[in-house]
């Protein structure tokens, strides 16, 4: 007797008998699992629905923390509820004096952009600088290319005045403005 070698004229050895005697074991399990859980089900379906057991199941309450990771899992939603926690500390990522003149506004997650407003021209100009430094120490903190660009507003007009001595159309002082 002779055994064949696998060469490269083969392209796949043949299951010897072990190895099918595994696979009919692993198929055997699979149905033997259906089964039982088809049965369970009839049982449960007689019994009027879901009961609790003993053992620990998806019905069973967990703590808040888990339920709010598992439900931004299921929604997909960690890059938002990454970019929120930023907001949330912002002073610790862009130091105190920074955070007391500009503050994020909002993330768009499609295009990766988080606009920041800041109170007085200089700084936005200051951020502007500062913008690509702190696109690496978001990225960092979020994953790479979460953020991919910062667009710094400067700080806005006053606030527009409705009443009733003003002419219908006009924009109250921003009308003079070029």
């Amino acid at each position: 007797m002779s055994e064949e070698q696998p060469g490269p004229s083969k392209p796949s050895p043949e299951l010897s008998g072990v190895d099918l005697a595994r696979q009919a074991l692993v198929a055997a399990k699979e149905q033997a699992r259906a089964r039982g859980a088809a049965a369970q089900q009839k049982k449960q379906a007689k019994r009027g629905g879901l009961r609790s057991g003993a053992r620990a199941d998806g019905r069973d309450p967990l703590p808040l923390g888990a339920a709010i990771n598992r439900l931004i899992t299921e929604r997909g939603w960690e890059t938002p509820a990454a970019v929120g926690g930023v907001m949330g500390r912002w002073p610790q990522l862009v130091g105190p004096e920074v955070a007391q003149h500009c503050e994020p506004q909002k993330y768009d997650e499609d295009a990766r952009i988080l606009t920041v407003q800041c109170d007085s021209t200089a700084w936005a100009t200051q951020l502007r600088l500062l913008a690509p430094t702190l696109v690496a120490r978001l990225n960092e903190d979020l994953g790479h290319g979460t953020v991919k660009v910062i667009k710094v507003l400067g700080p806005g007009g006053p606030a527009r005045r409705y009443g009733s001595l003003r002419a219908p159309g006009s924009k109250g002082p921003g009308d003079t403005y070029g």
